[in-house]
């Protein structure tokens, strides 16, 4: 069965997860380099059925595009021509960030390992991608 991701596309890091084949539950998957995305991607669509790619979209509290929009459009404009067989979707990702620090210390992630931005860029996958899920 086709599984979604959801990429939290940053300037240097990418937080990737992705759907059990249901399309029920989100899991963390991994964080790679932005500039490596591509080349990930490949690799994982290769050996997985994707049928949809969710985006985070950063909005601002006025519902305009932050500024970080500058460097996700040329990087999710470049990922639909190269994976043109798979639907990609923009989903609000107001605060994901803050909403995955909080989930680290709620579940206990000690001090050092929430320094690690890749955790939280994963995390920040996850929740895009559950929120896609549950408003479906």
């Amino acid at each position: 069965m086709p599984k979604y991701l959801a990429l939290d596309i940053g300037k240097k890091r990418t937080g990737i997860a992705c759907t059990d084949d249901n399309k029920i539950i989100a899991t963390a998957l991994t964080t790679v380099e932005t500039s490596k995305l591509e080349e990930f991607l490949k690799n994982y669509i290769e050996k997985n059925d994707v049928e949809k790619i969710i985006v985070g979209f950063p909005k601002n509290m006025n519902n305009l595009d932050s500024d970080a929009v500058k460097y996700i459009e040329p990087v999710y404009n470049r990922l639909k021509k190269v994976f043109k067989e798979i639907e990609f979707i923009y989903a609000d990702e107001r605060f994901t960030s803050k909403m995955a620090f909080q989930t680290m210390i709620d579940t206990g992630v000690k001090k050092m390992k929430r320094r690690d931005k890749s955790t939280v860029d994963k995390i920040s996958a996850t929740i895009i991608l559950q929120s896609y899920l549950e408003k479906k």
